[in-house]
């Protein structure tokens, strides 16, 4: 009796290692396939350590629109009765304006909304619904540092910050307070980190605060200097967006030309000028180490209520990001700079637009294709 007991025990136990091993199996099965789908991702793909052949490449587009001046017949124009819309705007640029992987873009004129009065010429403030518009289009990041920066004071600044932080539109140039312009604005890419700054020369004479330094970023180059090797430090690549130069003057001064090349020299990998509100040529700075950086010396105005003598003509600048990785290390490559021209129509200071330079005479420029040609040769002379 107790042997014909043992024989079935014996059964169930064989059975029970059985089923164990088999699901065990299973599982074990499964977690490697959930293994094999997460480091064949594209988030994984970009550590080199899972990479078989220890060797990685990844390429990104940077992209850089000049002035966003809110001009008063500007905000007019894009009231709509009840709040303001600029989206059309920006409409027939779109889809150019989509195609970098990260844009930047010079945000000139104070966004600090109805509660402080809005404002054109000479002191700026802008409604905020100017960046909902440019997120929509496609623009990743805003500087913040030029000469209006301190339009509407400490206030400004302020309720400029909270709108764009409301609405996670990254801004660099002007802050809050200490903390917040220590805090490096670094936009993560495909694997490549792009560190960005921003500096103006000035502020219209109107003061900074005294113990309020940080406001705003004024031009000095040994504060320039400290920033820029942090930020070396932290990212893949550093760009510098920079208010400086004259006004309306097609090729860049002296001291333009002197400072590109110390921010080069210091470790800037791209510089985007700003101010004159006219375009300034493109340019590679060959450094003192062998890197090569890039400048274009002046975006011009992207959009504005200025007209004619080539103010009425911006674009985007772009540049490719390749960034190789290896055991021997990590090697930053800057490659292809372009140029597409824009133009900015309206009707008698209604229906503002920005459109391609190339499509313009649709919109009522004579001399378009003429005009798209010289603008490229403008903006490519010093880059043959």
């Amino acid at each position: 009796m107790k042997k014909k007991a043992i024989i079935p025990s014996i059964f169930i136990i064989l059975g029970c290692i059985v089923v164990t091993t088999v699901v065990m199996f299973i599982q074990q099965n499964q977690v490697s396939k959930k293994d094999d789908k997460i480091y064949s991702s594209k988030e994984h793909k970009q550590r080199p350590s899972v990479n078989i052949n220890r060797k990685l490449t990844e390429k990104i587009t940077i992209g850089a629109i000049g002035d966003i001046l809110i001009h008063s017949p500007v905000y007019l124009d894009a009231f709509n009765g009840a709040g303001y819309t600029f989206d059309p705007m920006f409409e027939p640029v779109k889809p150019l304006l989509e195609g970098p992987d990260v844009l930047t873009a010079n945000q000139e004129s104070m966004l600090g909304g109805l509660e402080l009065g809005l404002s054109g010429y000479p002191m700026f403030n802008s409604p905020h619904e100017v960046a909902n518009a440019l997120v929509n289009s496609g623009v990743d990041i805003v500087s913040t540092a030029n000469n209006h920066s301190l339009d509407k004071g400490e206030k400004g600044i302020q309720a400029e910050s909270a709108f764009l932080d409301g609405i996670g539109l990254p801004h660099v140039g002007s802050f809050i307070d200490e903390k917040d312009r220590e805090n490096l604005r670094i936009i993560n890419k495909n694997g490549i980190k792009i560190s960005f700054l921003s500096y103006t020369y000035g502020t219209n004479g109107i003061p900074v605060p005294t113990g309020k330094d940080f406001l705003v970023n004024l031009i000095d180059r040994e504060v320039m200097k400290n920033e820029i090797h942090r930020a070396k430090k932290a990212a893949d690549v550093v760009v510098m967006s920079i208010h400086w130069g004259n006004e309306y003057q097609r090729i860049p001064t002296d001291d333009q030309k002197d400072l590109a090349n110390f921010l080069a020299n210091e470790g800037v990998d791209i510089i985007f000028g700003s101010h004159p509100h006219v375009l300034q040529p493109m340019e590679w700075i060959q450094t003192t180490e062998g890197r090569k950086s890039f400048v274009i010396y002046s975006l011009g105005n992207f959009i504005s209520a200025q007209y004619d003598n080539y103010k009425d003509i911006g674009g985007l600048a772009t540049i490719d990001i390749t960034k190789h990785v290896s055991e021997k290390g990590r090697t930053i490559e800057l490659s292809n700079p372009m140029f597409s021209p824009t133009f900015v129509t309206s009707h008698r200071y209604h229906q503002f637009r920005v459109v391609p330079l190339e499509n313009a005479g649709a919109y009522g420029l004579s001399n378009a294709d003429a005009k798209y040609k010289e603008i490229q040769e403008h903006m490519n002379q010093w880059l043959r």
